[in-house]
C-alpha cells in the first residue's frame, strides 16, 4: 500500500468569500468528513497538492493528513478543479476508520500484454478502473489482471479475475447485467469491447 502524506491546516473561516482568500494564498480549501467525529475544514498547500494528484495512489490509496499533532488516515471522495487551469479547487476526503469497511476506485492493471499482442491480437480495454469495498487493512494498490493467456476473440469479465482476499467488486454485487467487460483481445481491425453505462461510470477522473 502507497505511504502518501499531505499537511494541513485547520480553517475556521467559510464561506466563497475565505475560499477565495485561501486560494489567493496558493491554498485548497477541503473537508475531512465521516467516520465517529465531526467534520473538520482544512486548507492545504496547492502546489504539494498539485503535486500529490500526480500519483495514480492519491485517488485510491489512503492518505495521512497531518492536521497540527493529529494524523487523520483519509480516501479522497471528490475533488473539483478549475473548468481550464491546471488548479485543485477544493477537495472532499472520508476518513477511514480500523475495522470500519471502505469503498474505493481503483486502476485496472494490466500484466503481459505483450503475449497477446505476439498472438497477433489488438488489446482493447473495456474497463480502466473499477470499485471495490474492504477493510483499509486490505486494500490493494491496484487491480492486476494476468492477460498472457488470453486468444484473440476472448473476453475477460469481471466475475473472473480473483479478488484479493479482503475485496469485494461492488459491480457484481448489483446483480444481473453488472459483470464487466474487462479486456478483449481483438483481431486487428476487429470490432472493440462496446461501452456499456456501467464501464462509463466506472471511468471517472476522481472519486465519487
Amino acid at each position: 500500500m502507497s505511504d502518501l502524506t499531505l499537511n494541513a491546516e485547520v480553517r475556521t473561516d467559510s464561506g466563497k468569500g475565505a475560499s477565495r482568500r485561501l486560494r489567493h494564498e496558493d491554498k485548497v480549501p477541503a473537508i475531512i468528513y465521516g467516520g465517529s467525529k465531526d467534520a473538520l475544514s482544512i486548507s492545504i498547500e496547492h502546489s504539494k497538492l498539485l503535486k500529490a494528484q500526480t500519483d495514480e495512489a492519491f485517488y485510491s490509496q489512503i492518505i495521512t493528513l497531518v492536521v497540527g499533532k493529529e494524523k487523520v488516515k483519509a480516501i479522497v471522495k471528490a475533488m473539483q478543479r478549475h473548468p481550464f487551469k491546471p488548479k485543485i479547487m477544493h477537495v472532499d476526503f472520508q476518513r477511514v476508520e480500523a475495522g470500519h469497511e471502505l469503498k474505493s476506485i481503483l486502476a485496472i492493471h494490466l500484466i503481459n500484454e505483450e503475449a497477446a499482442v505476439k498472438k497477433g491480437g489488438v488489446v482493447v480495454r473495456g474497463a480502466n478502473e473499477i470499485e471495490i469495498s474492504c477493510l483499509p487493512k486490505d486494500l490493494p494498490d491496484a487491480i492486476e489482471v494476468d492477460i498472457s493467456e488470453m486468444e484473440v476473440g476472448t473476453t475477460i469479465h469481471l466475475s473472473e479475475i480473483k479478488a484479493p482476499k479482503g475485496v469485494t467488486f461492488t459491480q457484481l454485487t448489483k446483480g444481473e447485467g453488472h459483470d464487466l467487460a474487462i479486456v478483449s483481445v481483438n483481431k486487428p481491425g476487429g470490432k472493440a469491447v462496446e461501452d456499456s453505462e456501467e464501464d462509463s461510470e466506472e471511468e471517472t477522473d476522481t472519486p465519487e
